[in-house]
């Protein structure tokens, strides 16, 4: 029965979703009907619900500055910052995204991405001047710059985070949870090359506990970091818990069982 509702709730709110206006997660989508938000203030879910978009029609650029040839996949388009070169693909987003709600709080601490080799790699050692060293297996950390947190040397560790870091590294610094623990900041991953791995970007409830997410994602080659269509229902966006079973199909991409996780950042 609880599926049929969420049906019923589809097919209700197709139409209304999308408020073009928008500026925002929180502004741009609607909850479905008799679905609330319910995000605690300075959250992560705060951080992404309020994370600014481009007006409703953006395409999705490259890296490059070209258009991306897949254009009817998004529901959005976040105004996020992209590095130089073809660096800043799928997991690299959604460590930005950590990234920046980190940086901005100055919760440095929190800031700790592995590399594919297993390594560490901790912005609080890096804003002290501290940079990593490669020499045969070995990685180990040397002083080599002046402490410092400004903007620049944030891009520059995001940077050096991107080049080393990937689905595969994102994937095994996660755990596995199960879909009722579902919330803004979880992901779903598959460690590969190329893997994929995509955010859950907002989260709301309805009374009976049912629980609808939204999902975001950069892609290969590097691209604008975008809330994603549901290939079930094309003019809702949402994705139902009722109805989330695997292989979970994304517009270009599907996760297999096991593939919902929380990163150790957000643990």
């Amino acid at each position: 029965k609880s599926g049929d509702t969420a049906e019923t709730t589809k097919k209700d709110n197709s139409q209304s979703i999308i408020n073009i206006s928008g500026n925002n997660i929180r502004t741009r989508f609607k909850t479905p009907k008799g679905y609330k938000r319910n995000i605690s203030k300075k959250s992560f879910g705060e951080f992404l619900e309020n994370y600014p978009l481009y007006k409703d029609g953006k395409k999705i650029s490259l890296y490059s500055g070209k258009l991306s040839h897949r254009q009817d996949a998004h529901a959005a388009v976040l105004k996020m910052k992209l590095v130089e070169g073809d660096l800043q693909q799928c997991a690299d987003s959604i460590i930005r995204l950590y990234a920046e709600y980190f940086y901005q709080n100055k919760m440095y601490d929190k800031m700790n991405f592995h590399l594919v080799n297993g390594f560490a790699c901790e912005f609080s050692k890096w804003a002290e001047g501290m940079r990593v060293s490669f020499s045969g297996s070995s990685t180990t950390w040397t002083q080599s710059a002046a402490a410092n947190d400004d903007e620049t040397v944030f891009e520059k560790y995001l940077r050096f985070v991107f080049a080393y870091a990937s689905t595969i590294s994102l994937s095994d610094e996660s755990k596995k949870i199960k879909k009722a623990e579902i919330q803004a900041g979880d992901i779903f991953v598959q460690g590969g090359s190329p893997g994929h791995a995509v955010m859950v970007l907002d989260v709301c409830t309805d009374d009976s506990g049912r629980k609808a997410f939204l999902l975001g994602q950069g892609f290969m080659p590097a691209q604008q970091f975008h809330v994603l269509k549901n290939p079930l229902h094309e003019d809702d966006p949402w994705y139902y818990v009722d109805e989330l079973t695997y292989p979970l199909q994304t517009p270009e991409y599907t996760f297999e069982k096991g593939s919902l996780k929380r990163p150790e950042c957000m643990q």
